[in-house]
């Protein structure tokens, strides 16, 4: 008998499987209103102008659209992603763009370019639970500072950052998600932002700002600039995904980062993967000039606003008293909060067996213990009428348990 374990890195032994996939093996094959994947609504995708896109680029662009690529991506693709950016008010002329295997990985490669083992990070609690995997994996010492309705509590920040300076610990970077946060929903306020930025300049550290959701921001308020927008000392690496406003199966992501992060990180992308689907690209390039792009998040922004609206309802209907929830302007979730002892792991199988499934909020702690009576909700991919079905249904079980 082989004994794997002998076999294993060290690596592969400092973090757990994702609470999310774990909870789709839970609830395949069984009827299930579930809340928890952050999947986006099939209807947003642009299925037959992606179709007739990929059609003319191998017909016309075979030769270069399946073939190798650099690793830093296609140029004309770039070229495009980078005029998308500066409509968002994001600073590219004294940047780097890397264009990445979705988002996922520009947070795996912009942490494995900074962080050694023992190396001190610290994020926001709770906080993107992927990201607690990468910087566990790494062997890091996360340090979590608190979120609240506002987002990353930036007082709380500042309190932990001087306890680490007196102890002569120097943190290597902060991992934030301002706007629309996953799991939270929470949006950072612009003061906010601007004493985080203070802050990294104080204690000389780099910024890790993950934007997947800003794009769908349906109630902007104009504080949701981004922190690389505000950056005046090249201190942040900002990350953004297209697989909110394109397609997820497109493994499409962008990076923009000083050029010293960016060529560190294309080094480790060259031993990772070698490079982005060069097709993928293609593909999202054209979708990009032809204006598709804009177009699904119009589409996007008016569904998944639709739905939010449907879950806050449903939560004021069946749980006012019960719980404590947060309002997103936009993005994929909405964070509870029980009030009482119920414990929302250990109340899951029972929860699945009823015909509800949602993300223990304890999965985004890296607090021990914490978090027990809190749950991560997802509005974007369920049927409308389901939502308040799937409400009533947890409703009843954490009555249930608190009677």
């Amino acid at each position: 008998m082989v004994d794997y374990n002998r076999l294993f890195s060290d690596i592969t032994r400092r973090f757990r499987a994702s609470d999310v996939r774990e909870l789709l093996k839970l609830t395949e094959g069984k009827k299930v209103i579930s809340f928890a994947g952050g999947l986006p609504d099939p209807r947003v995708f642009p299925r037959e102008e992606i179709a007739e896109i990929a059609r003319n680029i191998v017909s016309e662009l075979g030769d270069k659209a399946l073939q190798y690529s650099p690793t830093p991506g296609v140029s004309i693709f770039r070229e495009r992603a980078l005029s998308f950016l500066e409509k968002m008010g994001l600073k590219t002329g004294d940047r780097q763009l890397l264009v990445t295997t979705g988002s996922q990985e520009a947070l795996f490669l912009a942490a494995l370019a900074t962080v050694s083992p023992g190396d001190t990070v610290v994020m926001e609690e709770p906080g993107y639970l992927a990201a607690i995997n990468v910087f566990k994996a790494l062997g890091a010492r996360i340090v979590p500072v608190p979120v609240d309705d506002k987002g990353l509590n930036t007082s709380k920040l500042a309190e932990t950052l001087e306890r680490l300076h007196s102890e002569g610990v120097k943190p290597k970077l902060v991992y934030t998600n301002p706007t629309c946060n996953n799991p939270n929903g929470t949006t950072m306020p612009l003061n906010r932002r601007r004493e985080l930025l203070q802050l990294a300049s104080t204690y000389n550290i780099l910024l890790l700002e993950d934007d997947p959701y800003s794009h769908i921001a349906f109630e902007k308020t104009g504080e949701e600039i981004p922190l690389q927008a505000l950056d005046t000392e090249g201190r942040v690496v900002y990350m953004t995904t297209f697989s909110k406003i394109l397609a997820p199966g497109l493994r499409l992501g962008l990076t923009l980062a000083p050029p010293e992060v960016a060529s560190r990180m294309e080094l480790l992308k060259q031993i990772v993967d070698l490079h982005t689907s060069t097709l993928d690209q293609y593909i999202a390039a054209e979708a990009l000039e032809r204006g598709i792009v804009d177009k699904v998040i119009s589409r996007a922004v008016s569904i998944y606003r639709r739905k939010r609206d449907l879950m806050l309802q449903a939560l004021e209907e069946n749980m006012d008293g019960l719980a404590t929830w947060t309002r997103p302007i936009g993005g994929f979730f909405i964070f509870i909060r029980i009030n009482g002892s119920v414990d929302m792991r250990a109340l899951m199988p029972k929860a699945v067996e009823r015909g509800v499934a949602y993300v223990p909020g304890d999965a985004f702690h890296v607090t021990q213990g914490a978090g027990r009576n809190t749950a991560r909700l997802s509005y974007s991919f369920n049927r409308e009428e389901e939502i308040p079905e799937g409400i009533a249904i947890l409703s009843r079980l954490v009555k249930e348990v608190l009677s």
